[in-house]
């Protein structure tokens, strides 16, 4: 039995959890890659192995026909978001398939209150101007009493509404499947946009659909209030890029924190770079070591399952 890990973050600390496949007898392949594999790498791989624990790899419905005509019988995506994966695809093709969701809410809330104060703040500012040999002093705005529109109230989005709430700041939850949650009652409902002109700063939470693509463009930031911070740690296309950079140059937004992007990695002719009021993360906000091995070890064991036919397709 040979699995194929894309996954960089599990890669990177395989140490921890790869006797729970020796163990087995199974054997683990780590191709070399920097952020994913190309749908054609994938169709050459992906047939050679009988199980395959996926990070954010187009895993198309070509390349999963292609696993079928080869070994593939089973498949895990690791983390929560399953934009980049055709289910339906897997599921016709009978080929079990499962996600490891509420994994990473406090890790990836951590990081989106960071970028909440980071804006507020303009620490980017103090940061840049220090290591210039300057002593910089910028005015920034408290956060207690200000209003945060959280985009996605799943468990990334509870958490970062947890964390704001904690700073005194009123927040609005925008997500058609809002339910009250245990602490959070100070969380009020709208439906997006409704209310978006009253957020100081909007935060980005949620799955990535067809639905919501370009979630923020330019009609949407059009009736924000003037001078608005954008946080995004979910998905880029959420954000119409070519939008935001005409709302920041014109002052609409104020400041930017980016951790993912439309195209990753960030070209370096992307007009995003001119702003220096931006923050650029590298999609890694759920990547510390405890969350790592937690859900690896949940996706292997997610795998094994699959394979003693425990769970169906």
């Amino acid at each position: 039995m040979r699995i194929v890990i894309t996954c960089p973050p599990m890669i990177r600390s395989l140490d921890h959890y790869s006797h729970l496949l020796t163990d087995r007898g199974i054997e683990f392949h780590c191709p070399e890659f920097t952020q994913t594999l190309s749908e054609p790498e994938l169709l050459e791989l992906i047939p050679q192995f009988d199980g395959w624990i996926i990070g954010d790899d187009p895993a198309t419905r070509r390349v999963f026909e292609a696993g079928v005509r080869g070994k593939l019988r089973a498949a895990v995506k690791f983390g929560v978001g399953v934009d980049n994966v055709d289910f339906a695809a897997a599921r016709d093709l009978g080929i079990p398939i499962a996600n490891t969701p509420g994994m990473f809410g406090q890790e990836v809330a951590d990081i989106a209150h960071c970028y909440v104060i980071a804006l507020a703040r303009r620490i980017f500012d103090v940061h840049r101007g220090v290591v210039e040999g300057k002593w910089p002093k910028p005015v920034g705005y408290s956060l207690a009493e200000k209003t945060a529109a959280v985009v996605g109230f799943g468990d990334i989005g509870r958490q970062t509404a947890k964390r704001l709430l904690a700073s005194g700041m009123k927040v609005i939850a925008y997500d058609p499947r809002f339910t009250p949650a245990p602490g959070l009652e100070a969380v009020e409902s709208a439906a997006w946009p409704n209310r978006i002109e009253e957020a100081q700063v909007i935060v980005l939470t949620c799955a990535l659909t067809p639905e919501n693509r370009h979630l923020l463009n330019a009609s949407t930031l059009a009736m924000t209030k003037r001078g608005v911070d954008i946080v995004n740690v979910s998905r880029g296309p959420l954000i119409d890029e070519a939008a935001l950079v005409e709302a920041l140059g014109s002052g609409q937004v104020s400041a930017a924190a980016l951790e993912v992007f439309e195209v990753e990695p960030l070209s370096m002719t992307s007009p995003l770079r001119r702003f220096e009021q931006c923050l650029f993360g590298s999609h890694n906000a759920s990547n510390t070591r405890d969350a790592v091995v937690r859900t690896s070890v949940k996706a292997i064991g997610l795998l094994l399952d699959m394979f003693d036919g425990k769970t169906r397709a």
